[in-house]
């Protein structure tokens, strides 16, 4: 077994605020997103090892991209879902599309909307509430929910990582 020793993880606090912890461990499970994928190729990237076909590397950080949109952009900020008519098409459209992209080019379009997820979330109090599916969401449960998706997909990367080349790690 091989423990990748590419790990530049920022380490969540220990004993920070409510809000330190929550985006400490976002940003964690986000940075293992990026460390899993390290050193991947195009090709591996896109290998189906699962029985789920759209259970690759690049589907995953092309739907934790979609994931992040959605909750901040689109939840939070309010802006349009310009996703909605593509998935409503084709349920499993951001990851049968990502498997035409690059994985630099998923990899930084993540990047790039974690970023933005940061600044939208930033810019609320954890107890702001918007309108959502008939009731309110609430700032702190879009950050818990974000922690939860993002590890569970933590998770099938690092078996997915594992089937491809046999690194192993945290």
């Amino acid at each position: 077994m091989l423990v990748s020793k590419i790990d530049t993880r920022p380490e969540p606090p220990y004993a920070g605020s409510e809000r330190e912890t929550l985006n400490g461990f976002l940003d964690f499970l986000r940075a293992t997103i990026r460390w899993k994928c390290h050193g991947l190729s195009d090709e591996q990237a896109r290998r189906a090892l699962l029985p789920s076909e759209l259970t690759t590397v690049a589907g995953l950080v092309g739907h934790l991209s979609y994931v992040e949109r959605y909750w901040f952009e689109v939840v939070l900020a309010g802006e349009p879902d310009t996703w909605k008519d593509r998935l409503a098409a084709d349920p499993d459209a951001e990851f049968r599309e990502a498997l035409d992209v690059p994985l630099a080019a998923l990899l930084d379009e993540y990047e790039r909307q974690c970023e933005r997820s940061r600044r939208i979330a930033g810019e609320r109090e954890l107890d702001d509430e918007v309108p959502f599916r008939g009731c309110s969401v609430s700032v702190r449960y879009v950050l818990t929910h974000l922690i939860e998706e993002t590890g569970r997909h933590a998770g099938h990367l690092d078996v997915l990582r594992e089937l491809i080349d046999g690194r192993t790690g945290e």
